[in-house]
């Protein structure tokens, strides 16, 4: 069976709502200098790990930059991607390859998020070349394509502390 068995929609921890109020408040104030505030890059990705150690009880691992951000109840170690914007995920090439990955489409505004790809991180990468260099993204499209074509035996289980 693909697909059917784990929720993936999810609400933001209340921390992370509390962290959004925060910018939000920052960004009215300073409306009329057109400032932003855009939250991305390296607070998302940890905002994302934050979700993966809430929602499926992944244990998160120090160390950023090896591949490997935790490792799932099971045992088996995951990779956690997210995205604010929108897109699809970015993979670096590395040495050492998650057995899972999880990617989550965060919308900061509504404070709510969706796991994209809850599998084998090799499904992930199927379509990816076996050697490149700097970062190379995924469509959304075809994580979601990729997600798909899991099992459920295959996918983490929520835990949702």
């Amino acid at each position: 069976m693909k697909g059917l068995s784990v929720p993936k929609n999810f609400r933001l921890p209340p921390v992370v709502a509390e962290l959004v109020a925060a910018r939000n408040k920052l960004r009215d104030h300073y409306k009329s200098a057109g400032l932003n505030f855009t939250l991305d890059g390296n607070l998302v990705g940890d905002i994302g790990e934050a979700i993966a150690a809430e929602l499926f009880g992944v244990t998160l691992v120090p160390g950023n930059g090896t591949g490997i951000d935790g490792h799932a109840v099971d045992g088996r170690s995951v990779q956690v991607k997210a995205t604010g914007t929108g897109r699809g995920p970015v993979f670096r090439h590395v040495n050492t390859r998650a057995d899972h990955l999880l990617f989550f489409d965060i919308d900061f505004e509504s404070l709510k998020g969706e796991v994209i790809f809850n599998g084998p991180e090799k499904v992930a990468l199927a379509k990816m070349p076996v050697s490149w260099i700097g970062q190379r993204p995924v469509a959304k499209g075809t994580i979601r394509a990729a997600d798909n074509s899991v099992d459920d035996g295959d996918r983490l289980r929520r835990i949702d502390r």
